[in-house]
């Protein structure tokens, strides 16, 4: 009997992904947890540099993932029913990519080895953020910056 030999991201559906394989799907990149505002009218996302107060800036992730929703109770935990719906999700986020049929990025963790190589080539946020805490209320909008259009 001959076995599979493409990687569990190429031979599964995210549904049928274990809980190891769906948490080393995150490429760290931190992105999804930047403040992020829309537009009422269009309904179109604007990310900002303001990160979520639990974000540690200096690793690019959460620093209570566990109790992340006890803490921040709009915290969005992703299933993989809820991808297609979560039109903020970055353009390069790994489980946006896999649920709409695309391959991981050369970059990412699963296929270079290296959880350090996403922030070694600009594909993260790390050290460009500012936690959302520090700013005065009302001045978000002066944080709005376009990540998909920067070097990453």
């Amino acid at each position: 009997m001959t076995q599979n030999k493409d990687p569990f991201w190429k031979s599964k559906s995210l549904e049928q992904f274990s809980t190891d394989e769906w948490e080393s799907l995150c490429d760290g990149c931190g992105k999804c947890c930047l403040l992020k505002l829309e537009d009422e009218d269009t309904g179109e996302i604007a990310y900002t540099k303001l990160h979520c107060r639990l974000f540690d800036a200096s690793t690019c992730r959460c620093a209570d993932y566990e109790n992340r929703k006890a803490k921040v109770p709009e915290c969005v935990n992703l299933t993989p029913d809820k991808i297609p719906d979560l039109k903020w999700m970055p353009k390069s986020c790994s489980y946006r990519l896999i649920s709409e049929g695309k391959d991981l990025p050369d970059w990412h963790h699963l296929i270079t080895g290296d959880r350090n190589t996403i922030h070694k080539q600009g594909h993260s946020v790390l050290g460009k953020t500012v936690c959302e805490d520090t700013v005065f209320e009302g001045t978000e909008f002066d944080w709005i910056v376009d990540w998909e259009d920067m070097e990453f």
